[in-house]
């Protein structure tokens, strides 16, 4: 009897010395600013959120950095890691197949556009538009032809029009913008016959002239103010579209019938956006707030509010027993105040 319990008591010490050397492999995806890598180290609010947990319950794990999202949920469904930390929107489908931790960040999707997309409709750029310019040449031409004109039946029945055509052009464009604008001069009525028809011609006229001008700045300035800004989710319809095949954001777009083009990972989508492919995104909030404070600083801009808002947690192969010590270390995490010292170091101070 002694000598089986000496045994016994030696396998449970083995096992143990072994289960405390075990090394847990945690994947990771890059997603700046939740993981990433700067000088070769692995960084970020998840990577720091990890590291803190590890310290709290003595563990030893290995980062495996995978190239696609899909590949990191995957190392977890098919148990080659242990578990996995990135920006993991827990959601009900992802639930049926895995384990999620309690939430560790509350976020959200957002839209990321050009940053002109954000300019407000111009006057300026309105009235400077090569569309606009042509209908006001075209009306400065009537206006000079219809003022030469006048001044062919006039010059010599009043002093007004009686010069050379080389000095008569503006006076007789002067006149006939005055009969535009004011209805004429009444101390230059017109003399002759023909004058007088065609001046009645130019006073019913200059109404349409008028009313097609103000119509003209009218439909460019409503133009611009449709086509040139992105300030939700509706002003997308239209635009071109861009997010990440499988994200919560391709389904909300699915849903709300939006268009748009999925691409495998971040780079690949970010590359696009810049090279003006798309020319809105539709993602994470904080990662596309991270890109927009860092790399596309002349670039890009964020628009809207945050909506759908979703969680991130860590996620665990279903019916791992580390899913109830991770739960109870990120409680005292928060309640010592470690979790909020890691989030102020990455996002500033919660609103």
């Amino acid at each position: 009897m002694y000598r089986f319990t000496l045994v016994l008591s030696l396998i449970i010490s083995l096992w143990a010395q072994v289960s405390a050397a075990q090394v847990l492999t945690v994947s990771t995806v890059t997603r700046p600013p939740f993981s990433m890598t700067e000088g070769g180290q692995d960084t970020g609010f998840s990577i720091e959120l990890l590291q803190a947990l590890g310290d709290a319950l003595g563990w030893e794990y290995r980062i495996n950095r995978v190239d696609q999202f899909a590949d990191m949920l995957e190392s977890v469904t098919d148990g080659s890691a242990d578990m996995a930390i990135a920006n993991i929107s827990i959601t009900s489908a992802r639930e049926t197949i895995m384990d999620f931790s309690q939430p560790i960040f509350e976020s959200g999707l957002q839209i990321m556009v050009s940053a002109d997309k954000l300019r407000p409709p111009s006057f300026w750029r309105a009235l400077l538009s090569p569309d606009l310019f042509l209908a006001i040449a075209v009306a400065f031409v009537l206006l000079i032809g219809g003022g030469m004109l006048m001044w062919v039946f006039e010059r010599r029945a009043q002093p007004y029009f009686d010069r050379p055509a080389k000095d008569a052009w503006f006076p007789s464009f002067w006149w006939a913008l005055n009969l535009v604008v004011n209805g004429g001069f009444e101390e230059r009525v017109p003399q002759t016959l023909f004058g007088r028809l065609f001046g009645v011609l130019l006073v019913v006229s200059s109404l349409f002239v008028v009313s097609v001008f103000v119509a003209r700045i009218t439909s460019v300035m409503t133009v611009e103010a449709i086509t040139g800004s992105v300030n939700s989710v509706n002003d997308l319809y239209g635009q071109r579209v861009g997010t990440i095949d499988g994200s919560t954001a391709a389904g909300f777009l699915n849903r709300r019938e939006i268009d748009f083009r999925g691409y495998e990972g971040l780079d690949p989508l970010l590359a696009d956006f810049e090279a003006g492919t798309i020319e809105a995104v539709v993602f994470d909030a904080p990662i596309l707030a991270y890109y927009a404070n860092h790399s596309g600083l002349d670039t890009a801009s964020m628009a809207g509010s945050v909506f759908l808002r979703e969680n991130y947690g860590m996620i665990f192969p279903t019916g791992s027993v580390l899913v109830e010590e991770v739960n109870q270390a990120l409680l005292a995490l928060r309640e010592d105040g470690t979790y909020d010292t890691i989030y102020r170091r990455w996002f500033g101070a919660k609103h």
